[in-house]
């Protein structure tokens, strides 16, 4: 018997299912350039990284670069120079302590401006639109990807540098004691500020009584307990991130910047914080890690 022709397609044979020919393929987007080029800074920089005693210098704010790649956030050099770019001494004061005290220092490498490691990435201060009044233009509307930028390029690394350095204090069987420095204005909306330094804790006094105890014995100094700013419940900072949660001694200090904007300013109050925090640094209690709960 003959075969009989098959039936023509009635449109669900393999002919109705052939893959239709691709088209052409779109473009792809072109890869985000890096934020920090060859002629920046690097994003921190570390002193004394083979130090052996247990100090643990930081400073948040120690430098008023600006990536090349965003220019000058739209600001005159003049802003930029201000303590709303950076914590006017702070860089020097950080290095003579490391220095006296052969002690590793953490120091970021750009402006607040640009990201502020002293910050919750949560916190709108963080990249901030305005700062003491003045509009930062470079900051108005940045998308997720801008921000993240920023973050990934200097926000991270230095907070990296301190983990780095606090592991490396307790791989030698040590409890880190950190300091973080800064330095504020001696005046704020036209109220005058009459404190010398500030010395600001939560609620771990190990550092921060005998310090004040030791700098108002002094005589010289108006010196400033939480003032002026509190460090009472505050959140986000290098020092709530990497010290308190872990229970380790620890105390931010406020200077004012004028007295620490000259070389000779510089050397005198790394002095008197060297003749002050030197005897402290050898109590017992800063031996062990302690919680000191929040009430």
């Amino acid at each position: 018997m003959a075969s009989s022709s098959p039936p023509p397609d009635s449109g669900h044979g393999p002919a109705a299912h052939e893959r239709p020919s691709p088209g052409p393929t779109p473009p792809r987007a072109a890869p985000v350039p890096p934020l920090l080029g060859p002629d920046d800074p690097p994003a921190v920089t570390v002193l004394n990284p083979e130090a052996r005693g247990p100090l643990l210098l930081v400073c948040d704010h120690a430098s008023r670069a600006v990536p090349k790649a965003l220019g000058d956030l739209g600001l005159p050099e003049e802003q930029l120079c201000r303590h709303i770019a950076y914590d006017i001494g702070a860089a020097e004061l950080t290095r003579r302590l490391a220095a006296h005290f052969a002690a590793t220092a953490v120091l970021s490498g750009f402006s607040r401006l640009v990201v502020d490691p002293n910050r919750d990435l949560d916190d709108p201060t963080a990249i901030p639109v305005v700062s003491d009044d003045t509009v930062i233009p470079g900051n108005r509307a940045l998308d997720a990807e801008a921000q993240a930028r920023r973050i990934e390029a200097i926000f991270r690394p230095y907070h990296a540098a301190v983990a780095d350095a606090v592991a490396a204090v307790r791989d030698r069987g040590q409890v880190p004691v950190m300091v973080s420095v800064h330095s504020f204005t001696p005046a704020m909306r036209g109220v005058a500020r009459p404190w010398h330094i500030g010395v600001l804790w939560d609620h771990d006094p190990r550092v921060a009584v005998p310090l004040l105890d030791a700098l108002r014995a002094d005589g010289r100094w108006c010196v400033g307990d939480n003032e002026p700013y509190s460090g009472r419940d505050t959140t986000g900072g290098t020092v709530e991130t990497h010290a308190t949660p872990a229970g380790y001694p620890n105390v931010l200090l406020e200077v004012r910047q004028d007295l620490i904007a000259t070389p000779d300013g510089v050397a005198l109050w790394a002095g008197v914080l060297a003749d002050t925090l030197g005897p402290i640094l050898s109590l017992p209690s800063l031996t062990a890690a302690r919680h000191y709960p929040r009430d």
